[in-house]
């Protein structure tokens, strides 16, 4: 190793050891010869860092000294085995250890991943306290001031029929979202009534889920949270949309809306009268149960009715 190469390496040791020492002082470096001997790398790494070394020692004497970013760069660099002249806050020369040569360390071409179940920060504004508008992430204006007027209320209470109604294989009942849509329609007209949200949307590992404000005609009419399930990431966004409508839903219990739904007496002549239970074979688990039908329809896939019960097929 030269004199000259063992020079650049002392300047850097003594460096950090006495920021103030100034670069261009060569007389005041050749104390320090031996002692970096004594320091130098190892012969598997020495031409690398001497040559590293010596680009930022030229770099540095342009300016006399190192400013305080620079030091603090150089203390970092050290314990790393490398050197660098350079300021903390610009890039730097890629490193020659393994972590900087894996693949796909470039965050361009490699973006992070955010996780939903974070959430999707959609907290609802928050208006000014002069604002003329009506705050619905907060207000509870109009809430149960007056009834609407004989015409609405005879829409909104219009009974169910045994037509509208759908059944679940497990035998539970319900009014399909865009018959409430239809008849929020019908009463209030179109415009005339809208979902706000009061919350940010919360979304776990399974599940999304909201808190709505049904207004009306310039009114709140009912508050209720929506929830709806997911299965993969990709699904966030109809269950985003799901959660919504079962909000909506909720809401209109407020209303009268389909009451009969949540009438014991009602429901069971449903099932007596529109219904019937067959029983059905999955047709990827093979396995076999019992489900819910209307009457006239058949099993939807992947359910395949059995005409012989839990017998047929040879079990």
């Amino acid at each position: 190793m030269s004199s000259n190469r063992l020079l650049h390496v002392a300047g850097k040791l003594e460096l950090l050891e006495r920021p103030s020492l100034k670069l261009g002082s060569r007389s005041s470096l050749r104390n320090y010869v031996s002692r970096a001997q004594q320091r130098a790398p190892s012969s598997s790494s020495r031409s690398a860092t001497i040559s590293s070394a010596s680009r930022n020692d030229r770099a540095a004497r342009q300016q006399g000294w190192l400013s305080s970013t620079q030091l603090r760069s150089l203390r970092h660099a050290s314990s790393a085995g490398t050197f660098s002249a350079r300021p903390a806050s610009t890039s730097s020369a890629p490193s020659s250890s393994p972590s900087s040569s894996a693949p796909n360390s470039d965050p361009k071409s490699d973006p992070p991943i955010q996780n939903v179940a974070d959430g999707l920060s959609d907290e609802p504004l928050t208006l000014d306290e002069g604002s003329q508008q009506v705050d619905w992430a907060r207000s509870f204006n109009g809430l149960g001031t007056r009834p609407f007027n004989k015409e609405i209320v005879d829409a909104l209470l219009q009974p169910v029929t045994f037509e509208d109604v759908e059944v679940k294989p497990d035998g539970i009942i319900y009014l399909p979202e865009i018959r409430y849509r239809r008849i929020l329609n019908k009463a209030f007209g179109p415009g005339g009534w809208g979902l706000a949200p009061r919350t940010e949307t919360i979304v776990t590992n399974k599940m999304v889920t909201r808190e709505y404000a049904l207004v009306a005609h310039g009114r709140l009419v009912s508050v209720a949270r929506g929830e709806q399930d997911y299965f993969s990431p990709e699904g966030v966004t109809t269950a985003l949309e799901g959660c919504k409508s079962n909000a909506m839903m909720r809401c209109c219990k407020d209303l009268g809306v389909a009451s009969e739904l949540w009438d014991p007496r009602w429901i069971s002549k449903f099932l007596k009268e529109k219904t019937r239970e067959v029983f059905v074979e999955h047709a990827m688990t093979k396995k076999k149960k019992k489900i819910w039908v209307r009457q006239g329809d058949s099993p939807k896939y992947p359910f395949k009715e059995l005409k012989g019960g839990f017998g047929a097929g040879g079990v």
